[in-house]
This record gives C-alpha cells, structure tokens and sequence, in this order.
C-alpha cells in the first residue's frame, strides 16, 4: 500500500522529565504533535546502534529497546541516544515461562519479580520512564492455578515491583494482549482493574492497536473510556506492520488520544505476519521492518495528525 503525503509536520511539545507521570498532561482536544518511537524488537540481530541511527533519521522522539537486561549495555544505549539527539521512550519487556507473575511456583514468580526489576534498574540508566508488563508468560494460554490464586499472585509481584521501580523514577505500564498471546489480561478495562488494584501510583496501562483490534469492541472508545489510565500505546496495523499497511483507520484511534489528553509517546511495535514471529525474524527476510516500516509508520502518523488539525 502506498505511503499516505506526510502532509503537515511540527514539533511536539517538550515531554516531561523522566520518570514523571506522562498520561494525562496534555490539554484535552489540543492538536499538539505526539511524540513518537519505535520498537527496537522488530529489527532482530542489529547492533543498537545502528538501530538508533535509524530511528534519529527517520525523525522519531526515541527508540524503544529490547527487555534482555543481561545483554543491555544501558550506559552506552543511553550515550548513543544522547548523541543522536533521541531518548529511550521505554523498554519493552519479554515475559517467558521463567518470568511468570501469576505462576503457581512462588520462585519462579520470585525470579519474574526480580526480572522487573532488572529491567527498572536498566530503564533508570537509560533514562526510559516507561518499562512494560504483562502479569504472565507470553503465550500461555491456559491457567496453572484457580484464578483468584494467580490474580493474587500478579498483583502482588507487580506491586513489589512497582515499589522498587518507584524512587527510580521508573514507571510500569500494565499491557494488554490478545487472546491468543494470553488468557489473562486482553482489554483495557482488565487492565484498569487489575492496576487500581496493586494500588501503585507510578504508572498504568497499556492499549496495543494490533491487540486491540481483536479484542474491543471499539479501539477508540477503550482509549476514551480508559484515558486517564493510558501510560503507553504500542501502534500497529490490523496485520501488525506499519500503520497504513492494513485496514486500521487511525484517524478516530487519535482522535480520542487527542480527547483523553494523552501526552505519552506513541510506540509502534511491528511484528511479521507469522505465528511464530520472533522465529520469522530469527529467519531474515524480514528487511521491509527497517528502513521502509520505520519510514512509513512516522508518515503515516504524522500524515493522520495533520488532517484531525485541518477539522480544528
């Protein structure tokens, strides 16, 4: 599908400092430009910094980076972001069978509390205010235990975890995915419900367009219904590649970010259209992901803001 005109560009509004609660800080219907970054998940076995590189060219806010504390060299990622004139957005964490919140066996939700907090100290480095979760494994899909037990058990260990990213200036952002990724936690008022509960107050929830367009009713009334939760978007299409490479129509989707005040940043997170998209990407052939994806997804966007501020 062809790239849409980028019509009109400016610049967004300063963020606020890091570690500063992002979601609901933007004057309500005010067209001021979001702030943008993109996944770094997608472009699979390149050095960070080339993928800096890209995204600064490409005319992105920041990067988000890979949840892998082990294999983050914080301090160089935030130089390399720094001298590219970026930021880290956030650090889109990976939630294997080892780090599972809601998980029967209390080391294991012990070694998944720990990861989180890994990931908070990285994000603190790095000077990311966002770090994301999910309370279980990523593609479980079925319960290990009654479910009272497990929903105990998450928010417990996203409380702890809450708490210790906190004095860091860390906040959490509680991701919703689709029923086929997860049995636990699929649509925004799920989400709400299960942060109101923990009790934290460094952070909130998190809506994903490609989740969300099978999981709500309507994406742009979940935004709306739920923005003054909102902590983070991920943004994709219906096929999960750049917006405009499927049949999302973004304009109502930002609108209502527009309507709910939502001054965070727009991340898009783009994945192959396989089953097994990680080993897709393990694979190659996946090159439309960088260069062409990075570019259309920020056009598009940018392209989308543009004509909302011709009917202001």
């Amino acid at each position: 599908m062809p790239t849409p005109d980028p019509g009109t560009w400016w610049n967004a509004a300063d963020g606020p400092a890091r570690g500063a609660r992002v979601r609901g800080e933007r004057k309500k219907g005010s067209m001021a430009g979001f702030r943008y970054a993109y996944n770094a998940l997608v472009y699979h076995g390149e050095d960070i910094s080339a993928s800096i590189d890209r995204v600064a060219r490409f005319g992105y806010d920041a990067i988000e980076v890979v949840g892998e504390p082990a294999e983050l060299d914080a301090r160089r990622i935030k130089r390399l972001a720094d001298d590219a004139g970026i930021t880290v957005s956030s650090i889109c964490s990976i939630y294997t069978p080892e780090r599972d919140l809601a998980h029967p066996d209390a080391a294991v939700r012990a070694g998944a509390v720990q990861y989180v907090k890994d990931v908070a100290d990285a994000a603190a480095t790095m000077g990311a205010a966002t770090i994301i979760v999910h309370p279980t494994a990523c593609m479980k899909t079925q319960p290990l235990a009654p479910a009272e037990d497990e929903r105990a058990w998450a928010v417990a260990g996203i409380r702890a975890a809450g708490e210790y990213a906190a004095p860091l200036g860390v906040n959490l952002s509680l991701e919703c995915w689709n029923r086929y990724e997860s049995y636990f936690m699929n649509r925004l008022e799920q989400a709400a419900s299960l942060w109101q509960e923990t009790g934290l107050a460094n952070g909130g929830i998190q809506g994903d367009t490609f989740h969300m367009s099978i999981e709500e009713e309507s994406i742009a009334a979940a935004f709306r219904k739920h923005g003054a939760l909102l902590q983070h978007v991920h943004l994709a299409d219906s096929n999960r590649a750049a917006p405009g490479a499927g049949h999302l129509d973004f304009g109502p989707i930002v609108q209502a970010l527009v309507d709910v005040g939502y001054q965070g940043y727009l991340s898009f997170e783009l994945l192959p259209a396989s089953a097994d998209p990680f080993g897709a990407m393990k694979a190659g052939g996946q090159e439309v992901f960088f260069d062409r994806y990075t570019e259309q997804a920020i056009r598009h966007m940018k392209h989308v803001e543009s004509q909302l501020r011709k009917t202001v």
